[in-house]
């Protein structure tokens, strides 16, 4: 127990004194009683991949991307031949699944410590950031294509380009916790936790331009403060092309916000939709979802119950704006993943502490047009997985995937982490 504690403790540090609160949120949070009653397991949990430390990469905070024909993709924080970091590709072959390393980051201009995922572009690329390296070691935005000709190697690599290289301030710093997005005209859209005019975070754009791309902020977070800080996920774009996300921090009453911009006359309108006051929850650190309908559904840390007790809420739109509700009010659960939904409407989530061995556990919601209720769907117990931090994913057959940050039988300090699988587990599309 003190290993895990201390190994944690010592790699948050290593990022950024900034997060030092994750970290010992993680700690606190991790002495708790659990009191969440679990229902029975019944679904096939399986491990795909542990992580060994070395050229498959360590440490995978973000979650899983799935591609064409069931190929998984994801990235890794830590561990490859230069211990940058690793984005990687599952394929299943057989009955099993044979991980192959994409990329490895040096920690130079190309990038280091890719904490967010990856997300296909509409011309297939796989698109990301990096919380540090660069020209300015402020992190980047990267895209990876395959090789242009056949590569009959064990391990082909792919071709990383840089997209932007971020400056610090008055522009972004340090991309953390996200997927990238697209909009309809080709354009990607992300956060910054520091970085910017207040040097508090920033939304940022990229725009095709001349066969490279073109940055701007158009948000600088810290402004009074009111608006809200430190954003650590990314962002959700709804079929308006207004822009949704979350700050871990600032706001009101200084629990973080819900934010949304609106184009407005070529520039952005901000409108804060939520200021959370830990009562309606606090500190949102997972990314936003949004159905057909226009809603939006996400988490926070706090909760209702209390410091460590994590809320699922829903803001549903009415009149112009929205209404917050809150689907399901943890007792113990430190989620610092969003969640995901399947085409029954089930919810799928994670809590990076508690469970039966209080190594984290992954949940499913039920029945939330009336009242949740809630299933464990698998204790992590260390050997399997330890610290599940990231959004789980489902596939078109209702398999759902995620990643553990420590854990598994890895080379490093408590595990170098796995990525995992429950079969079936959710509607299909």
């Amino acid at each position: 127990m003190n290993g895990q504690t201390e190994s944690l403790r010592k790699f948050r540090c290593n990022v950024n004194s900034r997060m030092s609160p994750f970290a010992m949120a993680l700690v606190m949070v991790f002495a708790l009683t659990l009191l969440t009653t679990h229902a029975i397991e019944a679904q096939t949990f399986s491990v795909l991949h542990t992580f060994s430390g070395q050229g498959d990469g360590a440490n995978p905070y973000a979650g899983i991307t799935v591609g064409a024909s069931g190929v998984l993709y994801g990235t890794a924080s830590a561990g490859g031949n230069h211990r940058a970091g690793v984005v990687f590709k599952l394929m299943h072959q057989g009955s099993s699944w044979t991980l192959s390393p994409l990329y490895e980051f040096t920690g130079s201009s190309d990038g280091a410590a890719p904490y967010g995922g990856v997300v296909i572009g509409p011309n297939g690329a796989l698109y990301g950031t990096t919380y540090g390296g660069g020209e300015n070691y402020y992190g980047i935005v990267f895209e990876l294509r395959p090789p242009l000709t056949v590569c009959k190697a064990i391990l082909c690599y792919w071709n990383e380009t840089v997209l932007y290289s971020f400056t610090g301030t008055p522009d972004g710093a340090n991309p953390l916790y996200e997927n990238l997005a697209f909009d309809q005209a080709g354009d990607i859209y992300g956060t910054t936790l520091e970085g910017g005019v207040y040097g508090d975070g920033t939304t940022f754009e990229l725009t095709p331009s001349n066969g490279g791309w073109t940055e701007s902020i158009f948000h600088s977070f810290g402004s009074g403060r009111t608006d809200g800080e430190y954003p650590q996920s990314g962002v959700v774009l709804d079929i308006a092309g207004n822009v949704y996300g979350t700050t871990g921090e600032g706001g009101t009453s200084t629990y973080g916000t819900v934010y949304q911009f609106m184009p407005s006359n070529g520039s952005w309108l901000e409108n804060v939709l939520v200021n959370f006051d830990g009562a309606n929850g606090g500190e949102p650190h997972g990314n936003l979802i949004i159905d057909g309908s226009g809603n939006l559904y996400g988490t926070a840390t706090d909760g209702p119950n209390g410091y460590g007790a994590s809320v699922v809420f829903k803001l549903t739109p009415s009149e112009g704006g929205f209404t917050y509700s809150a689907l399901y009010a943890f007792n113990v659960c430190y989620s610092y993943g969003g969640v995901a939904m399947d085409a029954a409407g089930h919810f799928f989530g994670v809590c990076s502490e508690g469970g039966a061995h209080q190594d984290g556990w992954i949940y499913e919601l039920t029945n939330c047009s009336n009242t949740c209720m809630v299933t464990d769907l698998h204790d992590f117990s260390g050997s399997d997985g330890l610290y599940p931090g990231s959004t789980p994913v489902l596939d078109a057959n209702g398999n759902l995937y995620g990643t553990t940050i420590f854990g598994g039988t890895g080379n490093c300090d408590d595990g170098c982490g796995v990525v995992w699988e429950i079969a079936g587990v959710g509607a299909q599309h």
